[in-house]
Order: structure tokens, then C-alpha cells, then sequence
């Protein structure tokens, strides 16, 4: 059985919003200002840090500072938790699948 934790849920409450998981996926590329990060939206860079602080909470980015900048970039170990979590359930339900395709072929 996977245990579930107070950390896997920020991880996944902060991946419920569509800018947080888009701030995640330009992020992949390279290592991005906070700046950066807020053009495409129209929001202020409060508005953009409140969501990287969240995803900072959640330990899927880490920031670090550069001069005045700070630079947010991802972190494998929360996507790694995640994926561990999901991949239970993706198991389970492959075998549970399995053995309904097993049991339809009989007929």
C-alpha cells in the first residue's frame, strides 16, 4: 500500500492550477527569473510569486538568488513522490484490467 502524506498533498493541490503547472512546464527547459515566468500571464509578480512560493512549499522548484533576481528551477524529488504514488494506482488497476480481459477471453 502507498502512504500517503501531508507533503503529497501540497504536491498535489499545487499542481490543481493551470498556471502553477504551467509555470512548471516552461520551467523545464531551463532555469527561469521570477520575472520571467510572470510575462506571459498578466499578472503582477506578487500574484506570480505567491504561486512559486507555493510550488516552493510543495518541493517541486526550488529559487535561488542571483543579485536582486531570483531564479526558480524544478526539483525531482517531489515529481519522483508523486510518480511513486500515481504508479500504485496505475499498477493496480493494469492488473485489475488484466485479469477483466482474462476472464471476457473465456467467453
Amino acid at each position: 500500500m502507498v502512504e500517503c502524506s501531508p507533503q503529497l498533498d501540497l504536491i498535489f493541490a499545487s499542481l490543481a492550477h493551470p498556471i502553477r503547472r504551467d509555470i512548471l512546464r516552461r520551467g523545464e527547459r531551463e532555469e527561469m527569473s521570477v520575472s520571467e515566468l510572470a510575462l506571459p500571464y498578466g499578472l503582477s509578480i506578487a500574484a506570480i510569486s505567491k504561486h512559486i512560493q507555493i510550488l516552493e512549499k510543495a518541493g517541486l522548484i526550488t529559487k535561488r538568488r542571483r543579485g536582486k533576481q531570483q531564479f526558480v528551477c524544478l526539483s525531482g524529488m517531489a515529481f519522483r513522490q508523486a510518480s511513486t504514488y500515481l504508479k500504485h494506482y496505475e499498477n493496480l488497476w493494469n492488473g485489475r484490467l488484466n485479469l477483466l480481459e482474462q476472464f471476457l477471453a473465456k467467453f
